[in-house]
């Protein structure tokens, strides 16, 4: 389908009902949105899936431990439902293994062998089992479906979903900025300067015992006195080293360590959090619901991602078994559009730590959404996820 009649259709959706304040009937079910776009009782019908292919281009090239690039693949969805629409997002960096080609694939499945089955949008649970259940992996597809779900429903309640889980949004903590490696100083100095505005910095490490330190040092020197995290992208492969690493951070003003060791040595990284001074949180050891447990212990906290884990309904399931645990969590992100990112600071009151500067760090975002005040995630009363198509 074609970027443009996608948005161009959204458009014309969104603002044919919300003007007449009149919702589509749907098999006999009949609501109207109230002051606030509340009030709908809307019962059933078709559940229509879409879906584009988009790349997202960076402003800088990403680098991090193993891998640099310049764009990521994206596929936006759409999820139609009794005059509803709600919207999706799957970012694919290389390491998770999908491809706008395995996400439509994916999506086809779900739009042919899925959704026929459903006339009620409202049945979530069983609506994601059985998108879960279609083939192992391709987290980051099942996120598109998971998170149009979400906002569609969310629109039809007429409230965002940070109030239906009962957040408060004055939890919402800070964003940190990401500051991906450089081999130019002068590139470093330049991300630093523009990420002056940033109450937390996150940099990525991972490289060598003399360029990781080049890089907080050059950071040091633009920005003295910023809170850093760092995240070493499972870059260093020696305990004591890492340990040794994580005192000498903590000296420079670092506040939390990710990933420092291989995700699949799960002692080496408890190893290291037994010895930093500062927390060590899990990226890519914490993919789903089922890692935390073995991860009780070793890290400190884990890192929620909404394309790691399939979207926000098993995110939430995460928050809840993380603190059950007494563990801490943090609400990450990949590179991608305001949609992924405005769907993940649903989740935000609850996260000692969140790194949501996805939408950010590229070019041509094709969405509004989340609003940042001097860094702080800011949740307003849109419905849903809170977002909006741009022309």
């Amino acid at each position: 389908m074609d970027r443009r009649k996608f948005i161009r259709d959204s458009l014309v959706l969104t603002a044919g009902t919300m003007a007449a304040g009149v919702l589509p009937s749907c098999a006999g079910g009949m609501g109207r949105i109230g002051a606030e776009g509340t009030g709908s009782t809307v019962t059933e019908g078709p559940l229509e899936l879409e879906w584009e292919n988009f790349t997202a281009r960076m402003k800088y090239t990403f680098s991090i431990s193993g891998s640099s690039r310049d764009s990521t693949p994206i596929v936006l969805t759409r999820l139609r439902w009794c005059g509803f629409t709600g919207y999706g997002e799957a970012s694919m960096p290389p390491y998770l293994g999908e491809s706008h080609a395995s996400v439509g694939a994916f999506l086809r499945k779900v739009r042919d062998e899925v959704l026929p089955g459903f006339r009620d949008a409202f049945l979530v649970e069983d609506i994601l089992a059985r998108t879960d259940a279609l083939a192992e992996g391709n987290c980051a597809a099942k996120a598109a479906v998971d998170i149009a779900l979400h906002d569609l429903l969310g629109k039809i309640m007429g409230q965002p979903w940070w109030r239906i889980w009962g957040f408060d949004p004055q939890d919402a903590p800070y964003t940190c900025y990401t500051i991906g490696y450089d081999a130019s100083d002068d590139i470093v100095r330049r991300k630093a300067a523009e990420a002056s505005w940033s109450r937390f910095l996150k940099v990525k490490l991972g490289q060598s015992d003399a360029e990781d330190r080049r890089m907080i040092r050059l950071i040091r020197e633009v920005c003295p006195d910023t809170p850093v995290y760092v995240d070493a992208n499972q870059g260093w492969k020696d305990r004591i080293y890492a340990a040794e690493m994580a005192c000498w951070l903590a000296g420079n003003g670092v506040v939390m360590i990710e990933q420092p060791m291989p995700k699949d040595d799960i002692e080496g990284n408890g190893y290291v959090n037994s010895k930093s001074p500062v927390p060590v949180v899990a990226d890519e050891s914490c993919q789903r619901l089922a890692d935390i447990p073995k991860l009780h212990g070793a890290f400190s906290g884990v890192n929620i991602k909404l394309m790691k884990c399939t979207g926000m309904h098993e995110a939430r399931e995460m928050v809840s078994l993380a603190h059950s645990l007494g563990m801490d969590t943090m609400i990450g992100c990949m590179t991608e559009t305001s949609v992924a990112i405005s769907a993940a600071a649903q989740l935000s009151p609850k996260m000692r730590w969140a790194d949501l500067d996805g939408n950010l760090l590229i070019a041509n975002d094709c969405f509004s959404g989340m609003k940042l005040d001097e860094g702080r995630i800011m949740l307003g009363r849109q419905p849903g996820i809170g977002v909006s198509p741009l022309e």
